[in-house]
Order: structure tokens, then sequence, then C-alpha cells
């Protein structure tokens, strides 16, 4: 019986292995194609890149079919994987998708929430307000903490878990660029609007906001890109 037992732990520590050499490949190669370390249309040869990360090739495979799947790896017959341009068109789709997602997400949370949950978000807003973008990074945890607190109850986690990978895409992005005085206004006043119709039990008016605040993050970014490829 311990004997069973034992070879069980083994077994899953081994998969847990695998899985984190895996997740950890593919963030590299997804970090390494957000900030331009590989090349916009550059092959990625399985070879190449297993000895580069010092692992066998399954968990490359791997990490390339994930980041077919999430948009950043093009796959076409007898050329193999190469990589997407991560352009104005990328950042558009991927908020198109948010644009349905955080809506349904949200106004389902409006059938759910607490007055609890109403002051958490008040309390996470109010430091967010007096940091004030003084420190991008923090903010970027506040604001991350403020959706969760929205989203993380919801039944169907494959539509939470995208929106998790599509927000550190689009948080990887960003941070490229400087978050503009006029931008910093409108997030701060669309969360206030958002908890206004949360205090209201108002779900067409929260979906409404929350589509709003994605919608303006999405274009702030492409604006930037633009301005840089000009």
């Amino acid at each position: 019986m311990s004997m069973i037992t034992s070879i069980r732990d083994t077994n899953s520590e081994s998969d847990e292995s695998a899985e984190d050499a895996g997740s950890s490949i593919y963030e590299r190669l997804r970090d390494d194609i957000i900030h331009g370390r590989v090349k916009a249309n550059e092959r990625l040869k399985v070879a190449e890149l297993a000895s580069r990360m010092g692992t066998s090739t399954n968990p490359v495979r791997e990490a390339l079919q994930q980041l077919r799947g999430e948009g950043f790896v093009i796959m076409t017959p007898n050329r193999g994987a190469r990589v997407r341009p991560i352009d104005e068109e990328f950042v558009r789709d991927i908020c198109e998708i948010e644009v349905l997602i955080e809506p349904a997400l949200t106004r389902w949370f409006v059938g759910i929430v607490t007055q609890v949950e109403i002051e958490e978000l008040e309390r996470v807003q109010a430091e967010i307000e007096a940091l004030n973008f003084a420190d991008e990074m923090k903010h970027s945890r506040l604001d991350l903490e403020f959706h969760r607190l929205m989203y993380d109850r919801h039944y169907n986690r494959h539509a939470v878990d995208l929106w998790v990978r599509h927000r550190q895409i689009l948080g990887a992005i960003s941070r490229q660029f400087t978050t503009s005085v006029k931008r910093q206004r409108d997030v701060l006043e669309e969360h206030k609007e958002l908890l206004r119709c949360l205090k209201q039990y108002d779900a067409d008016a929260a979906a409404a906001a929350i589509a709003k605040h994605v919608s303006g993050s999405g274009a702030h970014i492409i604006e930037h890109m633009r301005a840089r490829r000009y």
C-alpha cells in the first residue's frame, strides 16, 4: 500500500515538473515574441529552440501549439512555425474577444455581488486613486486585483482563464508604452462608473461600462503602436 502511494507521489511530482518546464518555455517564447527579440515572420525551429532552452523537443512543440492557439505563432504545412507580427491587428483581435467576454462575466457578477464585495472593490479603487499611476507595476497589480474580484467566482473557468491570458498579453505589450494622462484619467472614471452600476445592480449598464473600459485600453495600446511605427 505504501509502495503504491510512493509511486503515485513520484509520478505526480514528475508530471508537475514537466508541466512547469512546458509553461516556462511557453512564457519565455511568448515574452521574446512580444518584446521583439524574435522577429515577425521568423521561423521557429523546434530542434534549435530545444537546444537553446536546454530541453527536449516535446515541451517546445507543446509551447508552440499553445502559442499558436493564442495567435502568436502561425503554422503552415511543410514550413513549420513562424512568428506572427505583434501589431495593431493582433491587439485589435484580442480586444474584440474581450469586449465579448468581459461584459458577460460582469453581467453575471451583478447578479451575485454582495455588499462585502462592493466594499472590497471600493477599497481597491481607493488604493488605485491614491497611487494615481505613480508606480505603473503597482497600479497593474491593483487593477488586476480589482477585476479578479469580479471574475474569479464565475462558473465558466475557460472564459476566466482566457481573460487572464489576454490580460497578461496586453499587459506585457502595454508596459512598453507610457500611459497618457488622458488614459489615466479615463481609467479612474471608468472604474468609478462601473462601481456605480454595481451598487445599483444594473447589469446592462455595468456590461456597457466594462465594454467601454476594454475598448479604451485597446485603443490606447494601438495608438502607441501606430505612433512608434511612424
